[in-house]
């Protein structure tokens, strides 16, 4: 399906001319080699544009980055092989950078060779070509001589940079014309890479695997980029190494029976989406690549915003306002398509892709590919950030953000498992019940974490997948946004009186404490409430009398209604044991009933005018 997929994408790409034509790639530029019509260097031209961006303490820094250049597809053979119209250092001026400086020879002689190799090759290519940029690039050819050019003023000018740089050409003023621009350069260009694809290589014909067409099979499939933790050089997405991965005798990519014109669609397609932000995110080690099968690119960008909480084309005010909209929709019940048609022209009924790749030794390994609807997957996007939300204003909640709280604050470098993300995204783009290890491991990060045990989006993942579980099985959901002094649960009462027990400790006390029982009783209280409450009902006696005696009496009041009203209702007795769901139960109780005591609360009497008020 993915490959299929990738396909019907490029011809989007294609009708949108998003992609490259046949025989072409993109490259990075620094700087040009301006020429003179002898072919001597003149200077070279900073081609490189400047890219603003915000820095940790809200600064704006600024950086040079080259320019993408379209130009004769590089090669990717290993050892040396020139491009035509190159644009490496090492080939153009057969120059190496050194402690000392520059040197034409070194132990391997690489240089010299590459260079050698660099003008043989591009001699040929533009010979019978006739233009005032072809003539001085055929005269610099014949006439650089690295060994003399050791102490080139423009070249020593660059220091560092020299060797990671890209070079293109141009003739003395004029910057703007281009050698692999130059309209013989392009037609010359045309007529050799449609006769030279694998000319040395027996063309294999047979019924392509995707298209079912007959047509020549791809030998070698092209490298993929951009994927975290990959090759720089790339990796192949489909190859063939190892004898047990080939049968009735066929060679590499033979095995898989993909024809040569859709290898090259789809990787061109895969490229694509890699390098563009608004269609990739990274967590962990895996990359996350998503597109809608559709020309307008905001369907792209909104998804982006929605799922990682990044876009180029939307700010932080955009994603958020967009999402509220959403979610207010989905707890209306449904989410009309003409809202959808509103927000930046989506399309609802296209099909929306999202890839999870790893890279795998020299290949890159698919983890998943989920296809929905659009309209669909924004549906359940919303019903997430609803499931997740556990304050009365509602707040989105990116990707990442919940896979931050499923680590140790301490930890560094801690990742968390691979399969784990994988079930967490599709619960989410497919609606389903979230994974039973992403609830064990929130209520144990919140139980053994002693620098931060909860905050609102780890109780918004306990009361997530608490509700969804509870829904899909069509039962009632027992856990609403803010405190609920109905709910008559046992494990959540618990969680409740810990809390008011807590508050009471802190009354009875002149200053901070460093340490509180939340602290030393917390984890156990949530997993045996009927061996720690008694204990705790005891100290909470001695912190009644204390509070009393400080002057505290509202507080000891407020805290005496709060334990007897939570006291009946557990009708004295306390659980033996809590199973995970209930710990998550105990865990939001607490969380509500402390997040109550610091809401703003109305004032009584202006209550009670206002009821007798009503009541004439």
């Amino acid at each position: 399906m993915l490959i299929k997929a990738l396909c019907d994408y490029y011809e989007i790409l294609a009708k949108t001319n998003r992609v490259l034509p046949s025989g072409y790639s993109n490259v990075k530029i620094h700087y040009l080699v301006s020429l003179t019509p002898e072919g001597k260097i003149d200077r070279l031209i900073d081609y490189q544009r400047k890219e603003s961006s915000e820095g940790a303490k809200g600064k704006t820094k600024e950086k040079l980055v080259p320019k993408i250049l379209v130009m004769p597809k590089r090669t990717e053979k290993p050892g040396i092989d020139a491009n035509i119209v190159e644009h490496r250092p090492l080939y153009l001026f057969g120059l190496n950078l050194g402690p000392e400086g520059f040197t034409a020879k070194d132990r391997t002689n690489k240089a010299q060779k590459s260079h050698q190799v660099f003008v043989q090759t591009n001699l040929e290519f533009i010979e019978g070509l006739d233009s005032p940029l072809i003539n001085a690039y055929r005269a610099f050819l014949e006439n650089w001589k690295p060994e003399e050019e050791q102490e080139n003023p423009y070249l020593t000018g660059l220091g560092k940079s020299y060797g990671s740089s890209g070079y293109a050409f141009c003739l003395s003023g004029h910057p703007e014309q281009l050698l692999h621009e130059e309209v013989q350069i392009k037609k010359r260009w045309a007529e050799r890479n449609g006769n030279q694809e694998d000319a040395d290589v027996q063309a294999v014909t047979a019924q392509c695997g995707v298209s079912g067409e007959q047509a020549d099979i791809a030998r070698i499939h092209n490298k993929i980029k951009g994927v975290y933790g990959g090759l720089a050089t790339g990796s192949v997405l489909i190859g063939f190494k190892n004898d047990s991965g080939k049968s009735y005798g066929n060679d590499q990519a033979y095995n898989s029976n993909i024809s040569e014109k859709v290898m090259i669609r789809y990787t061109e397609a895969l490229n694509y989406l890699l390098a563009d932000k608004s269609h990739k995110a990274n967590l962990d080690d895996v990359t996350f690549v998503f597109w809608a099968m559709s020309e307008n690119e905001n369907n792209d960008a909104f998804m982006a915003a929605l799922l990682f909480g990044e876009s180029e084309q939307m700010d932080a005010g955009q994603t958020e306002s967009m999402l509220k909209n959403l979610m207010k929709s989905a707890r209306e019940g449904n989410i009309l398509t003409d809202r959808l048609c509103s927000l930046e022209q989506i399309d609802p009924d296209v099909d929306f892709y999202i890839l999870g790749l790893k890279p795998n030794s020299s290949r890159i390994a698919m983890k998943f590919l989920y296809r929905r609807k659009y309209a669909d997957v924004l549906w359940n996007i919303a019903q997430h950030q609803n499931d997740l939300q556990i304050s009365e204003t509602p707040r989105p909640v990116p990707f990442w953000r919940i896979r931050k709280e499923l680590i140790s604050p301490k930890g560094k470098n801690e990742t968390i498992d691979p399969a784990l993300l994988t079930k967490i995204f599709e619960a989410v783009v497919y609606g389903t019940a979230y994974p039973s290890f992403l609830l064990s491991t929130v209520v144990r990060r919140v139980k053994t974490d002693t620098d931060l045990r909860i905050n609102e989006v780890r109780a918004g993942i306990i009361k997530a997948c608490i509700n969804r579980k509870s829904r899909i099985l069509q039962q009632k959901e027992e856990l609403n946004v803010a405190l609920d002094k109905e709910n008559q649960n046992p494990a959540y009462l618990c969680g409740r009186l810990f809390a008011v027990l807590e508050r009471l400790q802190q009354a009875a006390s002149n200053t901070q404490l460093n340490r509180t029982i939340k602290d030393t009783y917390f984890a156990s209280a949530s997993t045996k409430p009927a061996v720690v409450f008694p204990k705790l009902m005891r100290l909470a006696q001695n912190h009644l009398n204390r509070a009393g005696n400080m002057g505290k009496l509202r507080t000891v009041n407020d805290c005496n209604e709060l334990i007897r009203e939570i006291i009946d209702k557990l009708d004295g007795g306390f659980p033996d044991w809590l199973a995970l769901t209930e710990q998550g139960k105990f865990i939001i109780g607490y969380y509500q009933q402390t997040q109550n005591f610091f809401a703003k609360q109305p004032d009584k009497n202006n209550a009670a005018e206002e009821e007798k008020d009503n009541g004439n």
